[in-house]
């Protein structure tokens, strides 16, 4: 299994605009970070955790060629707000991206991007995605199994991800 995180900022990110503070000057490497979000590949499967707003970003950086399933933690803005560019992979690897997340999450990516989930004539240039409502039980992606973790952040649930021995929780109170 192969996994990159490919952010671990704040909801602002790191550095944050605008901010003179000693971290957001800093030079240090470590001190430049992307907002949310996590790869994992197992076997020929590819799967993401969140598409953060600097989801863009963090895929061409990265090198990501293509996308089995997408994963959302919670509709924070910070970590769907990149959502629209999925598109790019559906065009690349002509299919739909299936999404998984709580009935919340997706309720919330529905109204965000209502456009993505309607019907329209011109398809071509909206992300084509399958949903999938998903609780605390585990399931499989494409035979990768996955094990919800339920946790808070602050009094909302949200969920972290259990692939084996590896296990993401971000935004955990």
């Amino acid at each position: 299994m192969k996994i990159e995180i490919l952010g671990s900022g704040t909801s602002m990110g790191v550095p944050m605009a605008g901010c003179d503070c000693r971290v957001c000057q800093s030079q240090n490497s470590k001190d430049k970070r992307l907002r949310t979000s996590c790869y994992i590949q197992t076997g020929d499967r590819e799967i993401l955790i969140d598409t953060s707003a600097d989801y863009r970003q963090q895929m061409i950086r990265s090198g990501i060629k293509r996308l089995d399933a997408v994963l959302y933690t919670h509709h924070h803005v910070d970590h769907v707000l990149g959502m629209d560019d999925l598109r790019s992979f559906n065009l690349l690897n002509n299919m739909s991206i299936p999404l998984y997340g709580m009935n919340e999450t997706i309720a919330n990516l529905q109204r965000i991007f209502r456009y993505a989930f309607e019907v329209h004539e011109y398809v071509s240039s909206l992300p084509r995605l399958t949903v999938n409502i998903i609780d605390e039980q585990p399931f499989s992606i494409a035979g990768v199994p996955v094990i919800p973790v339920p946790l808070l952040h602050g009094r909302l649930p949200v969920l972290g991800f259990r692939f084996g021995d590896f296990a993401y929780c971000t935004d955990v109170s």
